[in-house]
């Protein structure tokens, strides 16, 4: 729509003003569903894009989740770490006093001192690794780094193993974002190859045109003209348009080809989620019964060092020994807690709290 006013003035001629006012709409009627294919690839567009987005929150829960496990797990390894360097440096008192006299070579009490350098490096190391650990959990949660932390605690303690059920079934692998989003895009690819066959046939539009003009605004609407125009397209002669066809149906191709790599990825973290949970599970009753038995080894060595059965340095070594696997046990512990948040996300965000080996046993009936 628009509106004009013009102003003339020529030599020996009066001062004319003219007024208009014009519109203009155009329609195309759509036959043969060529604008429909449209809104239906730009529909399924937008729901592959919100389920990217989806997919971009899952990573992050996921990330928040590893890092903050990871930053309680710093916390408890500093503490094993610091106990272990004062039990060295008790065993190190140990060896000086025997050096002292004549019962030790000075060889050993230097390997020691060694193993105290070594033991006071790993716990600056596991410092500047929780700090940093604590950087990268503050920018995932959208905080500048060096303005948040967390206060310290005992993974062990405050994080409990999760239960996975078992017969996990794959129907819950449609539901991830981005096996959806290359679902949702391959319709896009087929839409907009049917768009481009549409268009080879003749299009139909109708434009309506209307307007007024006059030498006198007071008399601008007293009347009124329009008129109404029909056309017709035949692309027929129009390269572009085959050519359009054949780089459309290459794209579907490509969508489809994409999607079938999305869900064999899809398949293969399942699966490497659940086998790397079933041997680290595995693996914490071989560490938990290890660290049993290097516990009642520690109090029996103990309670005989007060009978003098023993020295004080076995004592020493049977300590260590038990704070070794006791810190191997706490990394199995983050370990499956990682496990379980990948294979979370390799579901496309867990498992609904159903029996879903009852689901999974009536779906292969189905």
């Amino acid at each position: 729509a628009g509106a004009g006013a013009s102003f003339e003035k020529s030599t020996g001629e009066k001062f004319t003003k003219q007024f208009n006012l014009g519109t203009q709409v155009n329609w195309e009627i759509d036959v043969w569903g060529r604008v429909a294919k449209g809104v239906e690839a730009q529909t399924a567009e937008f729901k592959a894009s919100e389920a990217d987005w989806r997919a971009g929150y899952l990573s992050l829960v996921s990330d928040v989740s590893t890092t903050y496990f990871q930053i309680l797990q710093f916390d408890e390894q500093m503490r094993q770490q610091q106990q272990t360097l004062e039990k060295n440096k008790a065993i190190l008192g140990t060896f000086e006093a025997m050096m002292s006299q004549g019962l030790l070579p000075q060889t050993q009490v230097l390997q020691q001192r060694a193993e105290i350098n070594r033991l006071s490096r790993d716990l600056i190391e596991l410092e500047r690794l929780r700090a940093v650990a604590g950087n990268a959990l503050a920018t995932l949660l959208g905080t500048p780094a060096g303005e948040f932390s967390v206060p310290p605690g005992a993974l062990q303690g405050r994080v409990q193993l999760p239960a996975v059920p078992e017969g996990l079934p794959s129907q819950l692998l449609k539901r991830r974002p981005d096996v959806v989003a290359a679902e949702y895009r391959v319709l896009v690819a087929h839409d907009l190859v049917g768009q481009a066959k549409l268009a080879q046939l003749p299009s139909i539009s109708l434009t309506g045109r209307g307007g007024t003009s006059s030498f006198a605004l007071s008399s601008l609407l007293k009347s009124f003209t329009f008129g109404l125009l029909t056309s017709i397209n035949f692309p027929i002669f129009d390269p572009s348009v085959k050519a359009r066809i054949k780089t459309s149906e290459a794209r579907t191709e490509l969508a489809e080809g994409e999607y079938r790599r999305v869900v064999m990825a899809a398949f293969e973290e399942v699966e490497n989620a659940l086998v790397n949970l079933d041997a680290h599970r595995r693996q914490r009753i071989e560490l938990q019964q290890q660290s049993e038995r290097l516990g009642v080894v520690a109090a029996q060595v103990e309670a005989q060092l007060k009978e003098g059965m023993v020295s004080q340095l076995e004592v020493f070594e049977a300590e260590r020994t038990l704070l070794a696997s006791q810190l191997a046990l706490l990394a199995n512990h983050q370990q499956i807690l990682s496990d379980t948040v990948t294979l979370y996300k390799a579901l496309g965000g867990g498992w609904p709290a159903v029996d879903v080996r009852n689901v999974s046993h009536n779906a292969a009936r189905d």
